[in-house]
C-alpha cells in the first residue's frame, strides 16, 4: 500500500470513527471530525501531511502525491 492511500484510508477511518463518538459519546468529537477535513483540504493544496513524512520515515512507499 502507497503512503497516499494509507493516508486516504486512515483520514477515512478518522472522520467514520468521531463521527460516531460525536453521535454516541459527546458532541465535541465532532471538533475532531473538522480537524481531520481541515488537514486533508489544507494538504491538497500545499502537499504536506504529518501523517505522509511519518509513514515516510518508517519506509512506505511512497505514491504519486506525497
Amino acid at each position: 500500500m502507497s503512503i497516499d492511500r494509507f493516508v486516504l484510508a486512515f483520514a477515512g477511518a478518522m472522520i467514520l470513527l468521531s463521527l460516531l463518538l460525536g453521535i454516541y459519546i459527546s458532541h465535541y468529537w465532532f471538533w475532531f471530525t473538522a480537524f481531520v477535513g481541515a488537514n486533508l483540504f489544507q494538504s491538497a493544496f500545499t502537499g504536506f501531511c504529518p501523517l505522509a513524512l511519518i509513514l515516510k520515515a518508517m519506509g512506505v512507499r511512497p505514491g504519486a502525491a506525497f
